[in-house]
Formats: C-alpha cells, structure tokens, sequence
C-alpha cells in the first residue's frame, strides 16, 4: 500500500470512532426529514364511532412551527403552550375529517389531545399529537360507513387507516384492525419509494360479535440490509455533529468527521457517481475533467443547501419537500438535455467514422494528403458541447457538475437547520460545505478511477485490433454512455415528479 493511502486510512480508522464522542446520539426519524404522516384507528360501537388519531411531524415541519407553538418567544414550548396547540390541531383534524353512515355526516368531539416532542436527528424535536374523537352514529342495523382524512393533504407522508368493531361486525373490510407502523412508531425500509397512501374507507357494518376477529393486519418489512445500515449510521452521525458546548477543538474534529461522513455517503448507491463515471470515461475525460465536476458539485451543493435551508426556516408555509422535488426535476431535465447533446454527438462521430474507413484504406496508396486532411477537418470542425478527439468542454462539465448537486441532501439540511437553532449557523454552514467537499471527494476519485481503468481497457483493445468484436464494443461506449445519461436524467426528473405531485 502506497504512504499516503495508508495515512489517509489511518485518519479514516480514527475518525470514525471519534464520532462517537463528538456527535451524540441521535435518533434519525425513520420516514424522511420532511414528511407529515398519519394514522387513524377506528373502533365502530352499535351508538358511535371512536378514532385514535395520531399525526407524526418529522423535525422540519416541525421546526417551521415552532414560531406559532412558541407564543411568548422564549425558544421553548412550555406544557401551557403545548396543551393549546394541541387542542388547535385536534380542532383543525375535526374539520378535515369526513365521515357518513347511510349518506349522513357525523360530527366529531374532541375528547382528548395531547402532543410530545420525541427527538429527531440534529438535537431537532419531532411532534407527535394525538387526538381522541368521538361521533354519535346509529349501527343498529346493516350500515354503509365512509370516513376520509383531509388533515394536512398537502404534505407527504405515511397515511394508515384501520378499522375494528365492538358489537359490531364489519364484512370484508378494506383494511386491517391492527396498525401495521404500530401507529406511525414503525416503518418499513425505505417506505416513501412505496408509501402506504390510505386516504378513505368505506366499510360494510352489521350488528354482531366483531368482524375484525380473525383478520390479521399486513405484516410490516422491517427488514434493513447493510448499505441501510450504513447509510442510516453516517447521517445519524452527521447529523449529531451540531450540538451545545462548541469549543475548537470538537469544531475542529468536526469539520474533519464531515469531510470523511461526507465521503462515505457518497459511497452509497443514489450519488450519480456512475452517470459522472460514465459521463468521464465515456468521452475520454482527464485528471482536470474529473476536477472540475468535483469542485462544481461542491459550490452547488453548498448554495442550494444554504438557499433551501434559508426559505424553510424563513417560511413556514413552505413544503420543503415540495422544493426539492422541483430541484429533482430541474436536475433530472439538464442531465438528461447533456445526454441527448451527447447522444447526438456520438451518432454524428460514428457516422464520420464508417465514412473515413475506406478513405484510410487509400492512404497506403497515395491518398495521404486527403486523408490527413479530411480526418483533420471532421476532428476539429464540430463539437456542440465537445473539443477534438471526444473530449469535454469546460461549460458541459460545469454543467454535470451543477446537476449532480442540484438536489441538497436532507441530512445537511438538518444540520444547518439545527445550527440555527443553536446560534452556530456559521458552524453549520462549515459542516455543509464540508459534507459536500467529502461527498465531491468520493466523485471525483471514483471519476479518475474510471479513466484510469478506460485507458487500459484502450491498450488492451489497441493490442487487439484483430478481434471484429472488441473493435466495435469500443465504437460502441461513447453511444451508450450518452444513453446511459439521458436514461437517468429522465428518470432523475420522473422521480421528482412523483414527489412534487
């Protein structure tokens, strides 16, 4: 092993350890930062209807309402303060809740609210409130019942629904009696690529014994592979790294763990590494190539954090999701606008090649002139985003770079956030830009990686012209890097689609 790869591995084993002291434990919420979900359990009785109803904030809206919890300004919400925006939500959650039996409305009492503050990731409180309501209903008899929950419809999340009787039987029911999240306290892995989106039920009620006995709810996958682990433990970490009793050195120490907690996150599958792997060695990148997409990665990420960061603490209206699923979409968009350019590009160098084939045939016999001069003129003559030979421009690395840091990761969101709050905002502005040099880091090796491993793979093919098979899997590579970049852009803005939507 080389001096300085044994050095930095030495730092990496000391770091990481460390972290343990400088970050304190933190409890990541398991849904997303952003993410506002809900449940509703209700129990169906011959005289009423019963609903437990439980809304569990994740620490950014959480942290946009405070402000209006908050009402003497002090920064803490005191049980008063609590108690009464309890009441006002369990309030609001009456008026968007909707439930007939046979065609008619139900109104709702508030019997209890309560509301606690778990904490999340980056010492930043969660908000979990409870509501308890009740409406009068005649079940007597065989009854149709709908009930929808409109609480909230504007923000993503988990939304569960279940349904039991008592002296009621309920026939085929949509839905379980047991929470499968335990009542938003569990939830599967990686949820929001399938979130569970249980709006509205109807039921089919009957006088009887229960009809929910012997129903099981949907078992819950709870299920975290490695790379879950993994990833759960570097945000968890990083997250932790903004906390009270700031000295030098811990700030010191800090900065350094995020360089390396930045990296290993970049590690992880999601990071574009292999569209500006591809993106390199497919169109011969160098060294300065692979630098550029690194640096530019690292100013955007930076900007875009501090600037989305900004408008979520400033406006508390926002949906901060909402945000970056716009940022996705842009992002998705201008990946997939460089790969159709060099899609284009590829097709047309191909093109030239198979015409330039027969005129090399006749340079061994005395066409040189035509030749050189021919291959000269196509080499230099077009470009649209590329230099001679297949080679990148500066304005089309920029703009890799800008796409692959476009979108800001949740986790240094929070941080900053959390930096706010704690009067050290230029520390979490150190720690983003920090967590994104890392993460910039781990791109750009991987990025000079591949040019190195392409450049053997042209030696070795160089050493092989004979062979008809590898000749034309080498004409081939620049064309299906090009579609390997527009496929992703596209699915990069399909992606974020789905979450503005």
């Amino acid at each position: 092993m080389r001096p300085g790869l044994r050095r930095l591995g030495v730092l990496v084993g000391f770091l990481l350890p460390l972290g343990v002291l400088v970050a304190p434990a933190a409890s990541a919420h398991p849904l997303g930062n952003f993410t506002v979900n809900h449940y509703n359990g209700l129990t169906l009785y011959p005289d009423r209807i019963d609903v437990h109803a439980v809304v569990d904030s994740a620490e950014i809206p959480t942290l946009q309402e405070q402000p209006q919890v908050d009402t003497d300004g002090d920064g803490a919400i005191s049980p008063t303060e609590g108690r009464v925006h309890a009441a006002e939500q369990c309030d609001r959650l009456t008026r968007a809740l909707s439930a007939t039996v046979g065609g008619t409305p139900l109104r709702w009492t508030v019997r209890s609210a309560e509301v606690t503050y778990p904490p999340g990731q980056g010492n930043l409180p969660t908000t979990r409130l409870t509501c308890e309501l009740t409406a009068p209903a005649e079940l007597d008899g065989p009854s149709t019942v709908t009930f929808s929950d409109g609480f909230r419809a504007d923000r993503i999340g988990w939304r569960e629904i279940t349904a039991t009787g008592e002296g009621i039987a309920l026939r085929r029911s949509p839905v379980p009696p047991v929470s499968v999240s335990d009542e938003l306290r569990r939830y599967p892995n990686d949820p929001l690529s399938a979130p569970l989106d249980v709006r509205r039920v109807t039921l089919n009620a009957v006088p009887g014994d229960g009809g929910a006995r012997g129903v099981t709810g949907a078992a819950l996958d709870t299920g975290i592979g490695p790379l879950d682990r993994f990833s759960g433990w570097v945000d968890r970490q990083y997250t932790g790294l903004v906390a009270p009793g700031l000295t030098p050195l811990v700030g010191g120490l800090a900065l350094l763990l995020s360089l390396v907690l930045g990296a290993a996150h970049a590690v992880l599958p999601g990071h574009g590494k292999t569209l500006i792997a591809a993106y390199l060695a497919g169109r011969r990148g160098t060294t300065r190539d692979a630098l550029i997409v690194g640096g530019s990665v690292t100013v955007t990420h930076t900007a875009v954090v501090l600037v989305v960061g900004a408008l979520v603490y400033t406006v508390a209206s926002l949906a901060g999701e909402s945000v970056l699923g716009w940022l996705g979409v842009v992002s998705g968009l201008l990946v997939a606008a460089i790969g159709a350019a060099l899609l284009r590009s590829a097709l047309r160098d191909r093109r030239v090649t198979d015409y330039e084939e027969p005129q090399r045939a006749l340079v061994g016999v005395g066409w040189h002139g035509h030749g050189h001069g021919h291959g000269h003129g196509h080499g230099h003559g077009h470009g649209h985003g590329l230099a001679a030979g297949g080679r990148l421009d500066r304005s089309t690395l920029f703009g890799m770079g800008f796409a692959a840091g476009l979108v800001p990761s949740p986790s240094a969101l929070v941080v900053l956030l959390a930096a706010i709050g704690l009067s050290q905002t230029w520390f979490g502005i150190v720690l983003v830009l920090g967590y994104g040099m890392g993460m910039a880091g781990t791109l750009t090796a991987v990025g000079l990686l591949l040019i190195r491993l392409r450049g053997r793979l042209e030696h070795r093919l160089a050493r092989a012209r004979t062979d008809d098979r590898l000749a034309r899997m080498a004409a081939a590579m620049p064309v299906l890097t090009a579609l390997l970049v527009l496929v992703v852009g596209l699915g990069l803005a399909a992606r974020g689609l789905t979450v503005t939507g």
